[in-house]
């Protein structure tokens, strides 16, 4: 299994790695990757690979068999041989604008304190669904508290359980319809805040940024209908 940068240092944007396999859909799997795979709503790093004065743009990265990550190239060419030694390097524009949205729909789970049966990240917008009958009417009112929970500059933090201590904590799961992720013995919690302070705590293996400042001003998109129960809400980054 590839060593996982992303989750040692989610603001790391080059690492050496060496190249361990090829997948049969032509895409680089490396002994450790900076590049997150798609999943969780989260999309996979774009960014680009470097060797001996060759360049592989890379488009996204998905998990493949054996819970390794395959990074794919934004176009077919001659892939860096098995063995070689590389730099990779991502698009760090684009991965902290991924950062900053899932801290923030983290943040919109916490102001909306109801059941989310999906979400989704893009680069400036984000939205999750809700188990909701009917759509909020004070959208002013989450919205302001979104932003106040920002300018509060929490700190995004860490945790770590067991998969029979999840099992035995349901509560903290907020996901209806995608599991946490689970399997290996353990599992990632994401804190904002401490002590007093914490307003979140749940399972997630995506990457976010340390401290709610650095999401900046938040705006309230749509609010869609998606059934009897459900309620899609859009959330915007402002710059």
């Amino acid at each position: 299994m590839s060593v996982l940068l992303f989750r040692q240092d989610a603001y790391r944007t080059e690492a050496n790695a060496v190249v361990i396999a090829h997948t049969p859909e032509g895409g680089v799997v490396l002994d450790q990757s900076l590049f997150y795979p798609t999943g969780g709503g989260q999309p996979g790093d774009s960014g680009r690979l470097m060797w001996q004065g060759r360049a592989l743009p890379i488009a996204t990265a998905v998990k493949t068999e054996g819970d390794q990550i395959a990074l794919v190239a934004s176009e077919p060419q001659a892939l860096p041989p098995i063995g070689t030694t590389l730099q990779q390097v991502i698009d760090w524009p684009r991965r902290h604008r991924f950062m900053r949205m899932h801290t923030a729909l983290h943040l919109l789970s916490v102001v909306i304190p109801l059941p989310v049966s999906g979400g989704a990240i893009s680069e400036g917008r984000g939205r999750l669904d809700f188990d909701m009958p009917e759509a909020p009417t004070d959208r002013d009112m989450l919205e302001d508290y979104l932003n106040q929970l920002v300018d509060r500059d929490l700190p995004v933090t860490e945790d770590w359980i067991t998969d029979d201590m999840l099992r035995a904590n349901p509560g903290l799961v907020k996901t209806m319809s995608v599991a946490p992720p689970m399997g290996s013995g353990r599992v990632r919690l994401v804190r904002i805040g401490q002590g007093t302070d914490q307003v979140d705590l749940q399972p997630c293996g995506g990457t976010h940024v340390a401290r709610t400042g650095e999401i900046g001003r938040l705006r309230l998109g749509k609010f869609e209908k998606k059934g009897r129960q459900n309620r899609r809400v859009y959330l915007h980054l402002d710059g």
